[in-house]
């Protein structure tokens, strides 16, 4: 009779009889290790191996177990949820160490030296960005690398969406217009909290937002914006987000909400805030805002100039001529908007 597969045994060479194995044991870890950059190293190491069993008749434990390494890395490498977690698990509350600012683990890791973190600081600076993204856009270091560092700066952990995937059964879950406008689709449920994907933290107003739809509360994990813009094209295109807004609101579409409009591109969100002016609505009311800024300022410009005239030079006998042309040109220049 065939020896039935253990795969914690088998493919981790996990020995530890008792089940089931928490987070620490699946990732071969030490109880209660801290290092972010150690469990990804771990995860990476055993993700790769169970990989390989991904084909043939071992095909759904392969998946099975992928899935659990990566909840396990998951957790462990989000400062709020490996506290919640460790404290399961018998380790008492320490309040938290220091956590590394994103340049000091830049450095300290040696991902980039102190004249390239000088050169981002200064292009960030020049063109109103922030560091990791000038690190990013300068090509000092590469997204993913760069992300990692940055999740661990503000305790959140990082995804590759190209390894672990959005959830296909969450992915409905959510509006295009809400995925697209902010950049985030569904990884997994994990522990009663769905773990959203996108390169920036993820407003607390759109949490909410989510929550309401999906039934359970959400937590941001990290990722590359070329990831999730993939991710996004993929279950959420244009034509899906165009139907909804159509919609207006119809089954499976996203009513746009006073805390979408306000978290949305200008342009965008006066879009979905309600009905548009036309064209010449528009015109016509930046044609009455110059003439009535131009009235406003005509009689303060004569005034300055029957003042100041003298001063500057100007005979007091050519004032009125002066006025005159102003007046006429003022009303030459008005006559022609209005015409527009």
């Amino acid at each position: 009779m065939a020896k039935q597969l253990d795969a914690y045994r088998d493919w981790l060479g996990i020995t530890e009889a008792a089940r089931p194995l928490n987070h620490y044991q699946i990732l071969r870890l030490t109880q209660f290790e801290d290092d972010p950059a150690k469990v990804r190293a771990h995860y990476r190491k055993m993700n790769a191996h169970v990989r390989k069993f991904g084909t043939g008749e071992f095909a759904t434990q392969s998946q099975d177990l992928l899935n659990e390494l990566a909840k396990a890395m998951l957790c462990l490498t989000d400062a709020k949820r490996k506290g919640e977690y460790d404290v399961t698990l018998g380790r008492a509350e320490t309040g938290g160490r220091r956590r590394h600012t994103f340049e000091e683990i830049l450095i300290g890791r040696k991902l980039i030296d102190a004249p390239q973190l000088e050169k981002a600081r200064n292009f960030a600076k020049a063109v109103n960005l922030e560091i990791r993204d000038a690190v990013i856009q300068q090509k000092l270091a590469a997204p993913d690398v760069v992300m990692q560092a940055y999740a661990e700066s503000v305790g959140l952990s990082y995804v590759d969406l190209a390894d672990v995937g959005v959830d296909a059964e969450l992915a409905p879950k959510v509006p295009a217009v809400l995925a697209r406008q902010h950049s985030c689709a569904p990884v997994m449920l994990d522990g009663g909290t769905v773990l959203m994907a996108s390169p920036n933290p993820i407003l607390p107003e759109v949490e909410d937002e989510l929550r309401l739809r999906l039934g359970y509360p959400v937590r941001t994990v990290l990722c590359t914006a070329a990831g999730i813009n993939e991710a996004v094209a993929k279950h959420y295109p244009k034509e899906a987000a165009a139907a909804q807004m159509a919609a207006g609101g119809g089954a499976g579409s996203m009513q746009p909400s006073a805390v979408t409009a306000a978290n949305a591109p200008a342009g965008q969100a006066a879009a979905e805030a309600g009905p548009q002016l036309s064209r010449e609505e528009r015109k016509a009311k930046q044609r009455t805002a110059m003439m009535l800024a131009g009235f406003g300022t005509f009689p303060i410009c004569m005034i300055l100039l029957m003042l100041f005239g003298k001063h500057i030079g100007i005979k007091s006998t050519f004032l009125p001529y002066i006025i005159s042309a102003c007046v006429a040109g003022a009303a030459v220049a008005i006559t022609g908007l209005v015409k527009k």
